[in-house]
């Protein structure tokens, strides 16, 4: 064809030079508009009834193709095969077009690999397996030596030597490769490392102070992790970080069935004392320490009875006190309490007086492990505790504020 096109110019009385310039401009045009046709057709045809067919099925790894546009890339195949095809027409130049058309080619599959890699990742992540065992960390590290080895070959194409003796060369360059790979290196290092020893998943809610970073693991990666605030912002932490560095990781709780619940509320002693027979008969009424009360009151006297003990003064022998009872009911109270987790750690303590006051602090687990919910229990609870403070005939402790000393002033102007 392009002999019989140059032929054709020549009877025309064109100069054969001539002839052939135009010759091979008018091939070249239309190998363009081929080239232009088979990537509508590719794109505008093809890859918009694959993309409907993809949504019409019910499975979700083809969505997943799509999504990460494989179809997409693969139609960059052909106007590169339709100019790697015309590429005899032009004999000067074949070489060289065959090259470029072979290294575009090579680009546009390691394309379509990643993609299709990254698909696979997205298919896998939706089971959940992927939470325990991330792989997007091993992923990224096989598209990176594939695009060295892919590189290698696309130079050693375009310069029409064979690729092997720069393979080998490669040996020497290691040094190098160490420099620039090196957080690629240490990231693959601690992939391993934080999938092996199971020390982070997916979902995981860790702590790490130092990159500001407290919420749930969104991503796992070569490089990086990614972490979600509890304000949304998202904090990247380095991988080999989280092995070098010290974090927290609230996986634990979440797998105990209880979120810790540790607070205290300050006791004035100045209001703490013994329980008169009075205050024993009226803390006989609240249902839930009727018993302990009735119990203690027995044992202490049947105790003082048997020692001989003058108890009109109540120094003497033993006696209760209104802050043990009230540590006794705080106890009951939680015990029936319906939204405590009752297998774990329950504690009601006294910490070391201070010059705040006694700190009670209660000491259990919310079954419910939720924020929100969790808070609002805690809430709860202490909201009861702080209102039957007086029914013990105790008070919280807290700073004087503008009332009180107003209320001072008032009772020494009358």
């Amino acid at each position: 064809m392009a002999d019989w096109l140059k032929e054709w110019f020549v009877e025309q009385g064109v100069g054969a030079q001539l002839a052939g310039y135009i010759n091979w401009t008018v091939l070249a045009v239309a190998v363009v508009l081929l080239a232009v046709i088979s990537n509508y057709v590719a794109k505008r045809i093809l890859l918009v009834g694959v993309s409907k067919l993809v949504a019409r099925t019910t499975t979700t790894w083809d969505d997943a193709l799509l999504r990460r546009r494989v179809f997409t890339r693969l139609s960059h195949l052909a106007p590169a095969l339709v100019i790697y095809a015309a590429a005899a027409f032009f004999p000067p130049v074949q070489s060289l077009i065959e090259r470029l058309s072979t290294v575009y080619m090579i680009v546009v599959g390691l394309l379509v690999l990643y993609s299709l890699l990254n698909a696979a990742v997205d298919i896998y992540n939706s089971y959940d397996v992927a939470r325990h065992r991330p792989v997007k960390g091993y992923v990224q590290l096989i598209q990176i030596i594939i695009t060295i080895f892919v590189a290698i070959y696309a130079i050693a194409r375009l310069m029409d030597r064979d690729p092997w003796p720069l393979l080998t060369g490669l040996g020497a360059m290691t040094a190098i490769i160490l420099l620039v790979f090196k957080d690629t290196i240490l990231g693959l290092v601690a992939s391993v490392q934080l999938s092996t020893n199971d020390m982070v998943r997916i979902g995981d809610w860790i702590e790490m102070s130092k990159y500001g970073a407290d919420g749930p693991v969104i991503d796992v990666s070569l490089h990086t992790v990614k972490v979600q605030n509890w304000d949304k912002t998202i904090t990247t932490i380095p991988s080999y970080a989280l092995i070098s560095d010290a974090f927290r990781n609230w996986r634990g709780m979440t797998e105990s069935g209880g979120r810790r619940i540790k607070r205290a509320f300050y006791v004035d002693m100045a209001t703490i004392k013994f329980c008169t027979p009075e205050m024993l008969d009226r803390f006989e009424e609240y249902e839930l320490i009727r018993d302990y009360v009735k119990g203690r009151r027995e044992e202490i006297a049947a105790y003082n009875k048997e020692h001989s003990i003058d108890t009109r003064h109540l120094i003497n022998g033993r006696n209760m006190t209104n802050i043990g009872t009230l540590r006794a009911y705080i106890a009951a109270y939680l015990r029936r309490h319906p939204k405590i987790n009752q297998q774990l750690t329950f504690l009601i303590r006294y910490l070391a007086p201070t010059e705040h006051g006694l700190p009670v602090e209660v000491y259990v687990f919310s079954a419910d492990q939720v924020w929100a919910n969790y808070e609002a229990i805690q809430a709860d609870i202490f909201d009861h505790i702080l209102a039957i403070l007086p029914m013990f005939e105790l008070r919280a402790f807290q700073y004087p504020t503008g009332a009180d000393f107003r209320d001072t002033m008032s009772g020494l102007k009358r």
